[in-house]
């Protein structure tokens, strides 16, 4: 009889946005013609910069053509790309990364819910609490995470408590972890790690043998001058840590689908090469991105993409410092969107952050993310995304001031 992966049944129902989903879905039907104005998902609305457009128009066109048609790319990822991202994004910060330790994909999302498969079953896994929830899910379904405990998350994942005590930072696990999945500027909290920060969880790394699994696809969002933009500017990370980016929300990629990997080639457990792991499980089970999208991605790197990411990103800058200060001299107390497109919010005494999101929906027609979503320290919290216009955005945080007043209407204000 066939047997199915009964991993997966210990998953929640449903994938955190999709609930959200289907909670706004239920309200429209209950309030049809209802204006929602989503601060949820982490989705851009700024238009990709004209020269990336033009990129892969140019580069779409070149399919149309017989003598500058191609078929399957490299796996990796085009030699064009993976040397404009090492030029740009490590070595003219003076981080050693070559081109073949870049690893070219459709996202973030796809490689941090993937890399697990080139470890052991075996391997403790620690993760922050509140974390972004792939992290957690992937190795649920793969036979890493133990048991459900009701309140307490899975028996052998180390979660890492980030509280408002602590700054939002993770402390370093008590007990042994193998593979430790680190974001900063952290999703969902929005706050970034400092330098001396970092170093701890490298040293751990070093000394434990560990492998840190690094997430920075919200470094173009970096203004403070002591966060590094990557792990490896940490000396001996390249022994040590993994890391993702991607061109989702650094350069508006969230409809293009790319990003990237690194994985470093000192990068060695058991006498085996991860890089070389890495590669051949990327080889095995993905055919690469498209050409046109890795022309696109290209020109972001071009003086005038990065003027025009540049232009973006600081419209969400300054959308972010909306909800923040606008939030704020409304008594609410935030944290994260100075490094980051998220602010962390406490919600009001008395409710949990679902019941949060149900008020906001039906009283503000707001949409944010519960940050009981990510995990057991994210009860009381909520998330908010400077990821829609600034109209939009100024016209959220009335509707959520306004409704959270005692003398709120207690309807949708416009």
């Amino acid at each position: 009889m066939l047997k199915i992966n009964r991993n997966f049944a210990s998953l929640p129902e449903n994938y955190l946005f999709v609930e959200i989903d289907r909670r706004v879905e239920k309200f429209l039907q209950s309030c049809p013609g209802a204006e929602i104005l989503r601060l949820g998902i982490g989705d851009v609305t700024r238009p990709l910069p004209k020269v990336v457009s033009e990129a892969a128009s140019k580069a779409s066109l070149e399919m149309g053509e017989a003598a500058t048609f191609r078929g399957y790319g490299p796996e990796a990822g085009y030699p064009f790309l993976r040397e404009a991202i090492s030029r740009h994004d490590f070595r003219n910060r003076g981080i050693d990364v070559s081109p073949d330790e870049i690893f070219v994909s459709d996202g973030a999302k796809s490689d941090t819910g993937s890399i697990g498969d080139i470890f052991s079953l075996d391997n403790v896994v620690a993760v922050c609490d509140p974390v972004y929830p792939v992290y957690v899910d992937t190795n649920v379904m793969a036979g890493r995470a133990g048991e459900l405990r009701a309140g307490k998350g899975f028996s052998r994942i180390v979660y890492l408590p980030c509280r408002k005590e602590n700054g939002f930072l993770p402390p370093l696990p008590e007990s042994r972890a193998d593979m430790i999945y680190l974001c900063f500027p952290n999703n969902p909290t929005g706050v970034g790690i400092g330098r001396t920060e970092l170093k701890k969880w490298v040293d751990y790394a070093l000394e434990n043998d560990s492998v840190l699994l690094y997430d920075a696809a919200y470094e173009a969002f970096i203004t403070s001058p002591d966060m590094p933009h990557s792990v490896f500017e940490i000396e001996g990370a390249k022994k040590c840590a993994i890391e993702f980016r991607s061109f989702s929300k650094t350069a508006g990629f969230t409809g293009m689908r790319c990003a990237f990997t690194v994985v470093p080639k000192e990068l060695v457990r058991e006498g085996v090469s991860l890089n070389r792991l890495w590669a051949r499980r990327q080889a095995t089970k993905m055919n690469g991105v498209s050409y046109p999208v890795q022309r696109a991605a290209e020109a972001v790197y071009t003086a005038e993409g990065q003027r025009g990411v540049r232009a973006n990103i600081d419209y969400y800058h300054n959308n972010a410092r909306i909800i923040r200060e606008g939030l704020s001299k409304a008594g609410f107390e935030v944290f994260g969107g100075f490094d980051s497109p998220y602010v962390w919010l406490k919600v009001p005494d008395g409710m949990t952050s679902w019941e949060f999101f149900d008020f906001l929906l039906a009283k503000a027609g707001v949409v944010g993310t519960p940050g009981s979503g990510f995990g057991a320290c994210g009860e009381g919290y909520f998330r908010l995304t400077s990821f829609n216009t600034e109209e939009n955005t100024r016209r959220a945080v009335r509707r959520i001031v306004e409704a959270s007043s005692p003398s709120g209407a207690g309807g949708q204000s416009r």
